[in-house]
């Protein structure tokens, strides 16, 4: 039960970079700058991906799903810390703080399950080439694909259904810069230890079948490649896979800056870049640009 020499709170101040001020300007700029980086970088590669049908592959599809994903967690999280930087209201209300922890929890969840799709996509490819047509159907790309985002839906629906069971009036202060379920758990008059366990059954429970299942696909993977007598084979195959290990990572603030900011700001550098077709893509395109300019 809620104390009751303490006022419930509705509202909450972030104080994560409250003990920077003299950084503000410069981590303002930074993040302002990674935060329009990323949404081009996102966002053109799923315009590319989508206008050319050389790339409208199976593979192409998964790689482009976690970046209109990645930017909904930007945009979820970067807007309301650049306008704490400089603004004396760092206000936000509960249902902002459960807001933004869906979409980070939602994005989290599918990219863990879209890690997996893509991994098992990787293994057909390339140790089933023959069947990859009949197994990774299209129908089937579009059912796992929608599986990930149900089951990202579902996992955070539940974290904020319980947080309906809790009375926030410990304190109002969030030692973060959004609202972290963690930090909110801390502030509360109910024992929040059925949140708790709840949080850390189901989130342990997908990062175990998310990492396992990765390296038993990747472990079956490197066999056949190790096998391979053309060394153009085996980086071929090696580089199909390296954007599929490159795309993931708390709740320290470094680590959460590297989780909500980075990751989507390299996301689709790492998943494209690493792939010769959409090189080429990007290469004609800036050479026809370039062409029209000089004419």
């Amino acid at each position: 039960m809620a104390k009751e020499n303490h006022t419930v709170k509705h509202e909450f101040i972030l104080t994560g970079f409250t003990d920077y001020p003299e950084l503000k300007t410069l981590l303002f700029v930074v993040f302002f700058a990674m935060y329009l980086i990323t949404m081009v970088g996102n966002f053109g590669l799923v315009i590319l991906i989508s206008k050319e049908h050389h790339l409208c592959t199976r593979m192409y599809i998964f790689l482009g799903n976690p970046a209109p994903v990645d930017s909904c967690c930007a945009c979820a999280i970067t807007p309301k810390m650049l306008r704490n930087f400089f603004s004396e209201n760092r206000m936000v209300s509960l249902y902002e703080c459960m807001a933004q922890f869906y979409f980070l929890c939602t994005v989290e969840t599918a990219d863990c399950f879209l890690l997996v799709v893509m991994a098992y996509d990787r293994y057909v490819a390339i140790c089933n080439p023959l069947q990859y047509h009949t197994r990774m159907s299209k129908k089937l790309c579009i059912q796992t694909t929608t599986g990930a985002y149900i089951a990202g839906n579902l996992h955070s629906m539940i974290h904020i259904g319980l947080l309906f069971r809790l009375v926030f009036c410990v304190s109002n202060h969030i030692k973060h810069f959004y609202c972290d379920i963690l930090p909110l758990y801390r502030l509360s008059c109910v024992d929040p230890y059925v949140n708790e366990l709840v949080l850390f059954t189901f989130s342990g429970s997908i990062q175990v079948f998310t990492i396992s299942s990765v390296l038993i696909s990747y472990l079956y993977i490197l066999f056949p490649i190790f096998k391979m007598k053309s060394k153009e084979g085996r980086v071929k195959a090696f580089s199909s896979c390296a954007s599929h290990f490159l795309s993931e990572g708390d709740k320290d603030i470094p680590a959460a800056i590297v989780f909500t900011e980075v990751v989507p700001l390299l996301n689709p550098f790492i998943c494209s870049l690493r792939n010769k077709e959409v090189i080429t893509k990007i290469y004609k395109k800036e050479k026809i640009i370039l062409n029209i300019n000089s004419n």
